[in-house]
C-alpha cells in the first residue's frame, strides 16, 4: 500500500511538471502572448545591484498567476577586469540559473543588455558609440552570441533576447543596421531565437523596417512622465513637477494681444476660469516668458484686478534671462514669477488677458483655500504652453467643508485620460502588430512618491488599453519603488507576505489585467 502511495505521488508529481511545461505560449516575431509579469533588477547596474537571482521571486511570480520576467542587465557584471573580451564564468551561471528558474516555474524569461557595449541610456554614460563605432559593434555581438551559445537548448516559449534597453540619439537606419550585426551574431549559434527590439524615442516609436529582421519589438508605459516620475531622484526637475491627478487636466494659457492678427482670433482670447467664490480668494498666477512689451490684466467679473506692463530689455531686470531677437527688433524673456491678487467674494468668472502688446505664458495658477483645520492651502494648476493653441476655458469647485481640496478640483473641456492614452502610446502599436509586428510593453510604473490611488487608476487605464489591444506587459518592478513589494509608499497598507511587505491593492489590480 505503502508503494502505491509512492506511485501516485511520484505520477501526480510528474503530471504537474507537465502541465506547468506546457502551460507557456508559443511567442514568434511576429505575434507575442499577452504575457503578464515583472523586470528583475538583480544585475541592473554595475554600482547599485549586481547580486544573484532569487529563487523566490520566480517562485512567488509563478504563485500569483504570472508567467513573464525581463532581466535588465548591465554587461560589466560579466565582463573581468573591465575588459569587455573576457567574461566572468560566475556572473554567467548565476543567470544561466535564472534561465533554468523560468523554466523551472514556468515562467518566460526576457534577457535584455541595459547597458550595452557602448549603449546607455543610464549613468555613466559609454566611452564609445555602438551605433558609429565597428569595434564595439563587434563586441557587442560577441556577448549576444555568447547567450545565444549558452541557451540554445532553451525553447522560444521560455526564453527571448531583449538586444537594448530605450535606443535613442540614433535614426532609424543606424539602428536597424546594428540590429541586423547583432542578430546575424545570434543566429549563428541559435537560428530560431526570438529577438526583440525597443522601440526608438525610448522605446515609444516603433520601428517599420526592423519588421524585415524578423524580430519583435517593445514599447514603455511611462506616459505622462509627470505622473510616472515624480519626484524620481534620477529625474532631473522631476521635484519640480505638480503633484499627480488623473485623469490629468489639459490646459493652455498662452495669451496674445488683440492685435496679433497672424494668430487666429479664438486663440486670442482670455484665460478663463468658472466658480462661484463666496469668500475673498487669493490666486497667484505664475508669468513664464514675455515676448517685447505685454501689458497684461486679471478681470472679476469684467472688473480689474490686477494690471501690469511687463517690459523686458537688454540687462537686469524681474526677469531670470533675457535675449533679444534682431529680426524681429524685440527682447524676450523668461521670468518664471509669481505674481498674486485677491478674488472678491461673489465672483463668478476671472479672466486674465494680455490687452496690449506681443505675447506671454502663464505656467501655472494657484487659488487658495483653507482647509479644514484652518491651514491656508492652494489648489495649484499647470499649463501646457503650445503656440497658437487658444488659452482654456476652466471651472473651478471650491473644497466642500471638511474635505481637503485637490488639484482635481479644475475641470477643463480637455483632459490625459484612458482615451489620451490609447492615441499617444498604444494606437501606433497596435497598427504595429496589426502589419504583423509581435508587441509587448517591457516596462511601465509609476514611482512610489506618486499618490498610491493616482498610481492604481492611472495603472489601470493603461492595463485595459493594453487587454484591449491584446498586448502584454512587466512592471518595473516586482520588488522595489515602482513593485507590488517592498515599494515603501507612504499611503498604503501593506500585508505581510513571505517576508515582504505587499501592496494588496495593486496585486489585485495586475491579476484583473
Amino acid at each position: 500500500m505503502k508503494s502505491l502511495g509512492i506511485l501516485v505521488a511520484v505520477l501526480l508529481a510528474f503530471q504537474t511538471t507537465t502541465v506547468t511545461a506546457q502551460s507557456l505560449p508559443d511567442p514568434s516575431p511576429t505575434h507575442l502572448p499577452r504575457w503578464r509579469g515583472f523586470n528583475l533588477l538583480e544585475k541592473f547596474h554595475l554600482d547599485w545591484s549586481n547580486g544573484p537571482f532569487q529563487e523566490s521571486d520566480f517562485k512567488m511570480i509563478s504563485d500569483l498567476g504570472f508567467n513573464f520576467v525581463r532581466l535588465p542587465m548591465d554587461y560589466r557584471v560579466w565582463i573581468q577586469n573591465r575588459d569587455w573580451n573576457r567574461f566572468n564564468e560566475k556572473t554567467l551561471r548565476e543567470i544561466d540559473q535564472a534561465v533554468a528558474w523560468g523554466e523551472k516555474y514556468s515562467i518566460h524569461v526576457c534577457l535584455n543588455f541595459h547597458r550595452a557595449p557602448g549603449y546607455t541610456v543610464a549613468s555613466p554614460p559609454e566611452s564609445t558609440n555602438l551605433w558609429t563605432d565597428p569595434e564595439t559593434q563587434r563586441v557587442c555581438a560577441k556577448h549576444w552570441a555568447e547567450f545565444a551559445r549558452r541557451y540554445k537548448k532553451f525553447s522560444n516559449r521560455n526564453l527571448s533576447f531583449n538586444l537594448f534597453n530605450e535606443p535613442t540619439h540614433v535614426d532609424a537606419s543606424q539602428y536597424v543596421e546594428v540590429v541586423k550585426k547583432i542578430a546575424e551574431a545570434i543566429r549563428e549559434h541559435d537560428p530560431d531565437r526570438l529577438i526583440i527590439c525597443d522601440g526608438l524615442d525610448w522605446g515609444q516609436q516603433p520601428v517599420e523596417t526592423l519588421k524585415e529582421l524578423g524580430v519583435a519589438q517593445a514599447t514603455r508605459g511611462y506616459a505622462p512622465v509627470e505622473i510616472t516620475h515624480y519626484r524620481a531622484n534620477w529625474m532631473k526637475g522631476s521635484d519640480q513637477y505638480p503633484v499627480p491627478t488623473w485623469p490629468q487636466i489639459i490646459a493652455h494659457a498662452t495669451l496674445y494681444a488683440p492685435t496679433k492678427s497672424e494668430i487666429a482670433p479664438e486663440a486670442r482670447r482670455p484665460l478663463r476660469i468658472h466658480s462661484q467664490w463666496n469668500a475673498d480668494t487669493s490666486l497667484r498666477f505664475r508669468v513664464g516668458t514675455v515676448s517685447s512689451t505685454n501689458t497684461l490684466v486679471v478681470r472679476a467679473d469684467g472688473k480689474p484686478l490686477f494690471e501690469k506692463t511687463f517690459d523686458p530689455g537688454p540687462g537686469d531686470g524681474e526677469w531670470r534671462s533675457v535675449e533679444y531677437f534682431p529680426q524681429w527688433k524685440l527682447h524676450r524673456a523668461v521670468y518664471n514669477r509669481n505674481y498674486q491678487t485677491t478674488i472678491p467674494a461673489g465672483t463668478q468668472t476671472i479672466e486674465i488677458a494680455v490687452i496690449q502688446g506681443d505675447w506671454l505664458s502663464l505656467t501655472e495658477i494657484g487659488i487658495g483655500y483653507r482647509n479644514s483645520k484652518g491651514f491656508q492651502r492652494e489648489t495649484k494648476l499647470q499649463f501646457s504652453n503650445n503656440w497658437a493653441v487658444p488659452p482654456s476655458t476652466l471651472t473651478y469647485q471650491g473644497p466642500q467643508p471638511g474635505i481637503e481640496a485637490s488639484p482635481t478640483l479644475f475641470a477643463s473641456d480637455s483632459q490625459r485620460g484612458r482615451q489620451w492614452l490609447w492615441d499617444e502610446t498604444v494606437a501606433p502599436w497596435q497598427k504595429a502588430t496589426r502589419s504583423g509586428i509581435g508587441v509587448i510593453v517591457g516596462e511601465f510604473g509609476c514611482y512610489h512618491k506618486t499618490p498610491h490611488d493616482i498610481t492604481l487608476a492611472w495603472m489601470e487605464d493603461n492595463l485595459a488599453n493594453w487587454q484591449r489591444a491584446d498586448i502584454g506587459w512587466a512592471l518595473w518592478n516586482f520588488r522595489g519603488s515602482f513593485g507590488i513589494l517592498d515599494s515603501e509608499r507612504s499611503d498604503v497598507k501593506y500585508e505581510r507576505y513571505q517576508g515582504h511587505m505587499l501592496d494588496r491593492k495593486m496585486l489585485d489590480l495586475l491579476q484583473r489585467y
